[in-house]
């Protein structure tokens, strides 16, 4: 993600809150979720990506780094229709693989586990156009997330040198800014609580670095979240 982009949504996000500010709201809330995190499709994924240019030597899907996430959020209102939130998540998952043309001498398998871990700090404004106050309550947001991350690949791995097969690990790890956007719906039940789901896409994207062993430069980290909400007012 560009400093462009990252200014204007940290210039959105400011102006929401100072929108906010004549009337305080006087309330704040705890926000836990529980989500389902999708990665970008190969077709949408940038293009000296790590993982995808693995899908042409080890045999996985893409789709099996999609998994579960976790997150808590504390929310404060700011007059009738803005929230700012602090929050923080984390994703991560275990793919196994394979190489899809080589075999050990004894025909077994030759294998290697793709692990990907993401955790992020972030900032929101979400906008409800209903107000806070409302019993049914749609909103949007925009903000910015600092992204800890480490990938790594463990096993078996064929050097095309020799082609000898050794063990092996490469590890990478980053902590990177990018932009979040999200859209979402809570309903209130009763005074205290409120439950709801949230869509959330992160833009996001780091360097693993093929002088450290990987097969291309970069990872993208960008996808989806689709999560169960639940708050609790305090």
């Amino acid at each position: 993600m560009s400093r462009r982009s990252v200014r204007t949504i940290v210039m959105v996000t400011t102006s929401w809150l100072w929108l906010g500010t004549p009337a305080w709201a006087q309330e704040s809330s705890l926000s836990l979720n529980l989500g389902h995190f999708v990665v970008r499709g190969e077709d949408t994924r940038i293009v000296d990506d790590v993982i995808a240019t693995n899908l042409g030597l080890f045999a996985f899907g893409l789709d099996e780094f999609n998994n579960s996430s976790i997150g808590a959020e504390w929310l404060i209102g700011f007059g009738d229709y803005v929230e700012v939130g602090f929050g923080v998540g984390l994703y991560q998952q275990t793919v196994l693989s394979v190489y899809d043309d080589y075999i050990n001498v004894d025909n077994t398998e030759i294998t290697q586990d793709f692990r990907l871990r993401v955790a992020p700090i972030t900032t929101m404004a979400r906008f409800f156009p209903f107000g806070l106050r409302a019993g049914i309550q749609p909103y949007a947001g925009v903000g910015v997330g600092f992204f800890n991350w480490r990938y790594s690949e463990v096993g078996e791995f064929v050097d095309f040198n020799t082609f000898d097969i050794v063990r092996d690990r490469f590890v990478a790890t980053g902590n990177d800014v990018g932009g979040v956007y999200l859209a979402g719906l809570r309903v209130l039940a009763g005074s205290r609580f409120a439950v709801g789901g949230e869509v959330r896409y992160q833009d996001v994207q780091g360097i693993v670095g093929i002088d450290q062993g990987f097969l291309d430069e970069r990872i993208d980290l960008r996808g989806v979240t689709t999560s169960f909400t639940f708050n609790v007012r305090f």
